[in-house]
């Protein structure tokens, strides 16, 4: 349910609404109410009072005066030193209409109920005489009718006594001279009851030099005189004096005036009776009952105020500790429709400056507060601190008016208005600008922390006051946290520390770090960065090479798979032309000015188009920071402490920026494919793009992530996808073997076969094949139609170089059942002629056929003959030195397999190596022999002179 506007609960005073107010009608001038000429709103007593809301410290004064008058009591000299502002004068005024008694006490709103817990039935009508400080001359006497009056004893007697009171006093008022107690007494008793309002007093008495007479008499002679009236006041039950006192020296002005402060205070303090001053919540009805007419909807104004209330409640952490206490409902309801904290701000901050009045600066500024959001159709439940319109030339002048000078571009750069850096980010982010997050969040700051000073120890508003000053009921309040930490690092003169925000005249080092950013030129300074935080952001992987923002002729053309990082001016965009895939298209077909031709080697990595200009832009932050922090260390500016620790945090929060930031823009895998089918030709080379997820914790395992999902790179491959590639492009009618080094080569250049991560993966594969008749057969090459170590369906090791061949499964077959059709032909013939009846093997390269397994088992016998069975073995070959490496291998799989693989068959190998030359061996030949010999523990190892 939304909550009702301010505006149509609550009504402003005609001449808030027009804007037709001024200063001087919000200030009480006691004398031109007594003149006869002030306003109506003070002139007429049931308009005043209807507008005044009698304090406590207002009710126990008018409750002493009350008791005083009728001769019940009472305090005989109430003294008022408040502060500026503070509401003295208004006060006299009070008492002034209700002591002249022109309007019946049942007309002036709150007076009745003051007389009835004074247990007084009826006030007497009292006679009051007006001394006011700033209006009387020491020098220039004043025409009572025809009389000349020259002091304040003078005044006094003609206001309260006319002629007759005048001529008790005339000689004294002649020469300067105070009149007696005795004399005064005698005045106060004839004019009785009578109520003496004395303001600004201290203003008066300055002004008389010390041992210098004036018409209105001395220095001394008007202390005497207030000495002798305050003397004089207690013996006249129903007199009573009210003077106000300036609270500080400041206010006194010259030190004559801080001399005259001490001196009454003095006299003063002998007889009075201290008034109380107006309390914070007091002055939210002062301020309610002067701004505004009427509350027309109680109801609603109690909904608001409860909705506040319990949203306050429902996120206690978010949220200052008082907002929690039952009161502060209490609270909203006296203060609405202000919210209590613009109250507290004003109160407690903005009443600290010298100029600003507690009572009459709340009442002027918020006066311009309500016109401009009246006229402006504001809608907000309340009036809070992020609702003042700083944006308004009237407001943000009145505001200005007591802060020292260097304000008004803070708030038009950082603050409020058409050109201000809040309105931009709200204009470019409608989660912002749909709630004013920024202006609003800005507005608080500023209301909370301009009157603050430099000397401060603890300066700003908590996050939480400033989320206390800005959200409404049903808001998300990360918002306006977001909003606040967007404000931080754009604002120039928003600080920020220890969870507290505060504006100052003073650039904040984002404005140093701004001008700092713009030296810095892409190629030059933001690319380099880049590219080392790219080359940083990787670890040891799949990739043969990473190369980070290289040249095409930079980029190897050999087997090993290669990862290809663009630059970005070369990024990836999923609309429109991509600069990333004309960029990579370039380096995937030459290397410099040559052709590549390991073009399935490549696999590209590119920045987000979208994403570049920020990435761009951290970087700058992040080069500009780095430089202050630098400077700083090296003595070439100067920070104070908490600036210096603002840069380090920027500076660490701004490199956390780009790792972030590069992750988030370099995150498009590229790869270049062309799709081919036997005998219809290749297709058009096509890139296709996944994205990578920036969050993951290992950039390079997540990019092997993606490129193994989508099978991009192949780490695992199994014998039946190498078969097919062997049937669909290798293996053909008339060919039925096909190079395995080639096969691994082609892969690596055609972009339409797999991509292999290594060519391991592709001798796992061989070898996961080499145990089935499924896939293919092996041999070590071909002579006259023959297969040399041909394999078929057995485990073998295998050597990929160019002499290794893969053979068609159904040739394959076909040769094995060659063979073992011509060794049972050979057992045959063996048979016959009385032979053993085993098999021959050769164990060299000769023209014999080689099989997997001797026929018809092991051992082979001859028959009814029934000859003992053959338990040992000698064999000896001469082994070719060049190609003894081949020949070994192939002895170990096809002779000594043939005993290891049986049980309880011992084999024991021994190798003689000879070698002799005419010329004979030089010293470095014999000393690394002999070291690898003893590494591969020769029982014997010698060299000989020989013959």
């Amino acid at each position: 349910m939304s909550l009702k506007p301010w505006r149509e609960i609550a009504v402003p005073h005609e001449d808030v609404l027009k804007g037709t107010f001024q200063q001087a009608e919000f200030a009480a001038d006691l004398s031109r109410v007594h003149a006869g000429t002030a306003t109506a709103e003070y002139q007429d007593a049931s308009l005043f009072f209807e507008r005044t809301f009698i304090t406590e410290g207002m009710r126990l004064l008018l409750d002493s005066v009350v008791k005083r008058l009728s001769g019940c009591g009472g305090d005989p000299v109430i003294q008022l030193q408040t502060a500026f502002g503070g509401g003295k004068t208004h006060t006299m005024l009070a008492v002034y209409h209700m002591a002249k008694g022109e309007v019946a006490a049942s007309d002036l709103q709150g007076v009745a109920a003051i007389l009835d817990a004074a247990q007084v039935t009826e006030l007497p009508r009292a006679r009051v005489a007006v001394l006011d400080g700033v209006k009387s001359s020491p020098n220039q006497p004043l025409k009572r009718d025809a009389q000349e009056v020259r002091t304040l004893w003078g005044d006094l007697a003609w206001q309260l006594g006319g002629a007759e009171g005048y001529a008790l006093v005339a000689e004294a008022d002649a020469s300067g001279t105070s009149p007696g107690k005795a004399v005064l007494e005698t005045l106060l008793a004839r004019c009785a009851p009578c109520v003496i309002l004395v303001d600004e007093l201290v203003a008066y008495v300055r002004q008389f030099e010390e041992g210098k007479a004036l018409s209105g008499g001395t220095f001394d002679s008007n202390l005497s005189f207030v000495q002798a009236l305050t003397e004089a006041l207690k013996a006249v039950p129903t007199a009573v004096l009210l003077a106000s006192l300036p609270e500080s020296d400041k206010e006194a002005g010259s030190q004559r005036g801080v001399k005259a402060l001490e001196a009454l205070s003095h006299y003063f303090g002998r007889v009075q009776a201290l008034w109380k001053p107006v309390a914070t919540e007091e002055a939210f009805e002062i301020v309610r009952r002067r701004l505004f007419a009427s509350i027309n909807d109680r109801l609603a104004m109690e909904s608001v105020c409860r909705r506040f209330a319990d949203f306050y409640a429902d996120n206690r952490d978010d949220f200052p500790q008082e907002t929690q206490d039952s009161r502060y409902y209490e609270r909203l309801v006296h203060a609405y429709p202000i919210h209590p904290e613009v109250f507290d701000r004003l109160y407690e901050d903005w009443s600290t400056l010298d100029n600003f009045q507690r009572t009459r600066g709340v009442l002027k500024l918020m006066a311009k507060v309500i016109h401009r959001l009246w006229k402006d159709g504001n809608n907000d439940p309340l009036i809070m601190p992020g609702s003042l319109p700083l944006y308004d030339a009237d407001t943000r002048n009145e505001v200005i008016y007591y802060l020292p000078q260097g304000w008004d571009p803070v708030i038009e750069r950082d603050v409020d208005g058409e050109r201000a850096e809040t309105t931009e980010i709200e204009n470019k982010d409608t989660r912002f600008g749909s709630v004013q997050a920024c202006r609003r969040s800005a507005r608080a700051v500023f209301l909370g922390s301009a009157p603050s000073t430099t000397n401060q120890l603890v300066r700003g508003l908590e996050l939480e006051r400033v989320m206390l000053g800005v959200i409404q009921p049903g808001q998300q309040i990360g918002l306006f946290k977001d909003a606040l930490r967007r404000l931080s690092d754009r604002l120039h003169y928003l600080n920020h520390a220890n969870n507290r925000f505060w504006l100052d005249t003073r650039p904040n080092l984002r404005r140093e770090m701004e001008e700092r950013k713009r030296r810095f030129q892409d190629r030059e300074d933001v690319f380099p960065m880049v590219r080392e935080r790219v080359q940083r952001g990787f670890a040891s992987g799949v990739f043969g090479g990473i190369h980070v923002f290289t040249d095409s002729g930079d980029v190897p053309d050999d087997w090993a798979l290669r990862l290809v990082v663009m630059p970005p001016d070369a990024a990836f965009s999923k609309s429109g032309q991509s600069l990333a895939i004309d960029r990579a298209t370039e380096i995937l077909k030459k290397r410099g000015d040559q052709p590549r031709f390991k073009q399935n080697r490549l696999i590209f990595l590119a920045a987000d188009y979208d994403s570049v200009s920020r990435l761009k832009d951290h970087v700058r932050s992040y080069l500009a920071w780095r430089s202050i922090v630098a400077d700083y260390k090296d003595n070439r500016i100067v920070l104070d402490n908490l600036m210096a620790k603002q840069a380090s945090a920027a500076l660490e929060q701004a490199e956390e920026t780009v790792r972030r930031m590069i992750r988030e823009t370099y995150k498009w895998i590229v790869a270049p494919m062309q799709e081919a089918r036997p005998g219809k030709g290749l297709s058009e080379l096509r890139w296709e793009h996944f994205q990578v997820n920036p969050g993951a914790q290992n950039w390079s395992q997540e990019i092997e992530r993606v490129l193994k999902e989508n099978e991009l790179l192949i780490n695992e491959w199994a014998p039946i996808h190498l078969a097919k590639v062997l049937k669909d492009w290798f293996w053909k009618e008339d060919i039925k073997e096909a190079n395995a080094l080639n096969v691994w080569q082609q892969s690596c250049q055609q972009l339409y076969l797999p991509r292999l991560k290594d060519d391991t993966v592709f001798q796992m594969t061989m070898a996961a094949g080499a145990e089935s008749r499924d896939f293919f057969g092996f041999a070590q090459g071909k002579e006259n139609g023959r297969y040399i170590g041909f394999s078929y369906g057995k485990r073998t090791s295998l050597i990929m170089d160019g002499s290794l061949l893969l053979i068609e499964p159904v040739a394959a077959g076909a040769y094995l059942e060659t063979l073992r059709a011509a060794e049972e032909a050979s057992r045959a013939k063996a048979t016959t002629t009385g032979t053993d009846g085993v098999a021959p093997v050769t164990t060299g390269g000769g023209d014999t056929p080689r099989v997997n397994e001797p026929i018809g088992g092991y051992p082979t016998g001859t028959g009814a003959a029934g000859l003992a069975a053959k338990k040992q073995f000698y064999g000896s070959i001469d082994l070719d030195p060049i190609l003894a490496k081949k020949q070994f291998a192939d002895l170990v799989d096809e002779v000594v397999q043939q005993f290891t693989l049986r049980p309880g068959v011992r084999v024991r190998i021994a190798i003689e190596i000879q070698a002799d030359s005419p010329v004979g061996f030089d010293e470095g030949l014999q000393r690394a022999v002999k070291e690898n010999c003893n590494v591969l523990k020769f029982k014997n190892a010698e060299f000989e002179a020989g013959e």
